[in-house]
């Protein structure tokens, strides 16, 4: 229990230090000014905002904090643990300098690589030339695997219950048709805190060590038991981001987080068990260094091979398929939802989307839609006439696109590239 105290003060200490609150604060900003992209997009393409900024910051930092505190728990009773004076804050900004590369390269396990791969090659010029190891690439590779490994199980667990949250209805072509699917773009801040052994001259309040338990740690650390027995270790915090980025036409909304999320969680558990095994020898250590961005890509790599084989969810065959349907909207008052279909108005079957907006401009009175569930079940609604004065609500996925629709064709998941492509076109039908 002890552990668990200590590790939540010290995550406290990220909450309310001045220095690190200011950091936040700048990472809060960025999130704003992201989600205010992401809102503009839904306001776009459903006519109206699904999400506001503030809803879609506040609860990333909400379910960020709750992250970093389950794997920083998760870290001190695993034993995680870094040697003072190596730099293992350098691989959260070395993550913050790859997103600007790649988005997807803010993941862990691309910067946790480098920093395994400095460490490993500083180790060997050591043993091979008589040289003492430079203190800021020595990095137990056990501890920072094994910690790539928690934050990734988080990861997963962030991107099952929030990753759905904020996304965006697009349209592609495939095969000569029009399929609907959603960008998903989330990013989390967690504060972390770690064991550091603190060195002979450091100098602080006793209060503020950690006294460990006689069966800690139990990963397979490098780091001599003697050593960590005897050492004075302090949790100390940081401030890291997990992101998720993805493209769906083949899935639900939560079932393409669902399937993303236990993935990760398969990949954080395959990493984890192979740096336990870094103690036996260096060549696992090389191994897990290389597994973690490879098979990281793997994944990257099954889920777009999946999105391209897969069939389309969301096509217009039958009627016109629903791809979204705002919250609080008339639509969703009539419990329309998303992967319905709407095959005929008043006894009318639409062929087409513009039959839809064509009757409920020249229909007097209520409206009987007929739909057709995703589970194959047809049933009626009343579209009431006091109804209409409000939008519908509903993106519908076209059977074929109309030269004045914003419609924007996704190959890449980059959602800004999404976003500027939406704008162009918006500003090119006013034109």
């Amino acid at each position: 229990m002890n552990i668990v105290l200590y590790t939540l003060k010290a995550v406290a200490f990220a909450l309310t230090n001045p220095y690190l609150v200011f950091f936040l604060v700048i990472i809060s900003i960025f999130l704003y000014m992201q989600n205010k992209k992401t809102s503009a997009m839904q306001k776009m393409i459903i006519g109206e905002q699904i999400n506001s900024p503030f809803e879609l910051t506040i609860s990333q930092l909400v379910m960020g904090i709750f992250g970093g505190v389950l794997s920083s728990i998760i870290m001190a009773y695993f034993g995680v643990t870094f040697y003072q004076n190596s730099a293992i804050e350098i691989l959260f900004l070395i993550s913050v300098f790859l997103t600007v590369v790649n988005p997807r390269f803010i993941c862990f396990s691309y910067s946790g690589a480098i920093l395994g791969a400095l460490s490993i090659i500083n180790s060997l010029i050591a043993s091979l030339y008589g040289t003492k190891e430079i203190q800021l690439f020595k990095f137990d590779i056990a501890s920072l695997m094994t910690m790539i490994a928690v934050l990734h199980f988080v990861e997963g667990l962030l991107i099952i219950t929030d990753g759905s949250r904020g996304t965006v209805p697009v349209f592609t072509k495939r095969e000569d048709k029009i399929i609907g699917g959603f960008v998903m773009k989330r990013y989390w801040v967690v504060p972390i805190a770690l064991f550091i052994i603190l060195s002979g001259n450091y100098t602080l309040d006793m209060a503020d060590t950690v006294p460990m338990p006689n069966w800690w740690p139990i990963i397979h650390t490098t780091i001599p038991l003697e050593i960590l027995k005897k050492s004075i270790v302090m949790l100390i915090p940081f401030y890291g981001m997990l992101g998720y980025n993805s493209i769906t036409f083949t899935k639900t909304k939560r079932a393409k987080v669902n399937s993303s999320g236990f993935l990760i969680i398969a990949y954080s558990i395959a990493l984890f068990v192979l740096a336990q095994l870094c103690y036996i020898s260096i060549i696992y250590k090389i191994l897990v260094v290389l597994f973690a961005p490879i098979a990281h890509e793997g994944i990257i790599y099954l889920q777009r091979y999946n999105e391209l084989n897969e069939e389309p969810l969301y096509v217009s065959e039958e009627g016109i398929k629903v791809l979204e349907v705002a919250p609080y909207s008339p639509a969703d008052s009539m419990n329309i939802k998303s992967g319905d279909s709407l095959i005929g108005i008043n006894d009318r079957e639409i062929e087409k989307e513009e039959d839809i907006l064509e009757m409920i401009k020249n229909t007097q009175g209520d409206m009987i839609f007929k739909i057709k569930k995703i589970n194959g079940v047809i049933r009626e609604v009343t579209y009431g006439e006091a109804q209409r004065k409000n939008r519908l609500g509903i993106v519908f996925v076209p059977k074929y696109i109309p030269k004045d629709k914003v419609v924007v064709k996704v190959k890449e998941d980059n959602f800004s590239d999404v976003l500027n492509k939406i704008k162009n076109k918006d500003k090119d039908g006013d034109e």
